[in-house]
């Protein structure tokens, strides 16, 4: 994992100043199955120090369980680089991975009825 100088990453107008391909080192495929929704938590034995600026950014947003899916959103990166960011946390020992939850029932009518009341509040 190469430390990468200090600086902002992002710019308000621009958005993301280093392309994904940079970030993660021109690799698409990560060593560790993840899928979005796989969940991951931080295991305190690497320090953010010892990381670059972007896993440790990664790192920084797992100290509770936390899905692929949302680290993606926090970090603004696209799934796949996400997901080769945190292979190299898990590989590292900094955080470990493990499988969603059972899920729920897609027959659930009121929580169907909840969730889309929830979206409609949204807009």
């Amino acid at each position: 994992m190469a430390v990468i100088p200090e600086g902002p990453l992002l710019d308000d107008a621009a958005g993301r100043l280093v392309r994904p391909y940079t970030v993660s080192g021109g690799r698409t495929r990560p060593t560790s199955k993840l899928d979005l929704l796989s969940m991951v938590k931080s295991t305190g034995r690497v320090k953010h120090t010892q990381l670059g600026i972007d896993h440790a950014e990664a790192l920084g947003l797992c100290s509770d369980p936390i899905s692929v899916a949302e680290v993606s959103a926090h970090l603004r990166l696209p799934a796949t680089v996400t997901k080769v960011l945190l292979s190299d946390l898990v590989d590292c020992g900094a955080v470990t991975a493990g499988e969603p939850g059972p899920a729920a029932d897609p027959n659930d009518v009121p929580l169907l009825e909840a969730v889309l009341n929830g979206l409609q509040r949204r807009l």
